[in-house]
């Protein structure tokens, strides 16, 4: 019955996963997330039904739109593949509780604005502030220890990265500051400070493979958002064993 469940829980994450990819698609172009319909960005067919099942359309139609035969983008099949990865890892960890929804909603919001930064390397305060207004009120319901650490986490993580912001003259944008607002609720001070060393750790090796590939200079922007998504989801999980290991480095 556990697998059962887990399995449940992976499908319904590619469902969801398809809907991000159209919500980080969509809402940073300030494009309704109904209408018009799924289409292909090429040729403007409407997809059918066998164009929409998550993952499996990609891999039967092989990255290839059915008409037109442009390629698919990759961001597609692998955002609903990993959303239905983590929906399940998520059960798997905390079954079900009440802390089980603050995992999928989080998820959920980096998925989003995974999508959104790779795309047009922003992250929309239309996805942020519903996110955090329910986060809010699920860390009031399932708190952290001491109840307090979810707001402490949320302001430090806000005014660190604004005080990077402010430093660096712009060198971090609005979504990323305002991101770790919301990640400070859900993940509590410490968790916080870890997403954030390795969100850095994470982006410098992205940054380093992507300048190296794209040959272009220093300067070329890469998207943070990715960084700060997979950096969070390792902190949410494993924050505690990383905080443990860390101190009986001084003992």
């Amino acid at each position: 019955m556990e697998y059962m469940y887990i399995l449940m829980f992976f499908l319904y994450g590619i469902v969801f996963g398809s809907f991000f990819n159209v919500v980080g698609l969509r809402v940073p172009k300030k494009e309704s997330i109904v209408s018009p319909p799924s289409h292909c960005t090429v040729c403007s067919r409407n997809l059918g039904v066998l164009d929409l099942v998550p993952v499996f359309s990609y891999v039967f139609l092989r990255g290839k739109c059915r008409k037109c035969k442009t390629e698919i983008s990759f961001i597609y099949p692998s955002m609903e593949f990993l959303t239905g990865v983590l929906f399940a890892f998520s059960y798997y960890m905390l079954g079900f509780s009440m802390e089980l929804i603050v995992a999928l909603l989080f998820i959920s919001l980096l998925i989003i604005i995974t999508v959104s930064d790779i795309a047009y390397m922003l992250i929309p305060d239309k996805v942020l502030l519903p996110f955090a207004v329910v986060l809010l009120g699920l860390r009031l319901l399932v708190p952290l220890s001491p109840w307090w650490d979810s707001l402490l986490g949320a302001v430090i993580g806000f005014g660190v990265l604004y005080l990077i912001a402010v430093v660096s003259k712009g060198g971090m944008g609005g979504g990323d500051i305002k991101l770790f607002f919301v990640i400070g609720l859900v993940l509590g001070t410490l968790n916080t400070l870890l997403t954030l060393f390795l969100a850095a750790l994470i982006g410098s090796i992205i940054g380093l493979i992507i300048l190296k590939r794209s040959g272009k200079g220093r300067k070329t922007p890469v998207p943070f958002g990715p960084s700060i998504a997979i950096a969070a989801v390792i902190a949410y999980f494993w924050g505690a064993d990383f905080v443990a290991w860390y101190g009986n480095l001084f003992i």
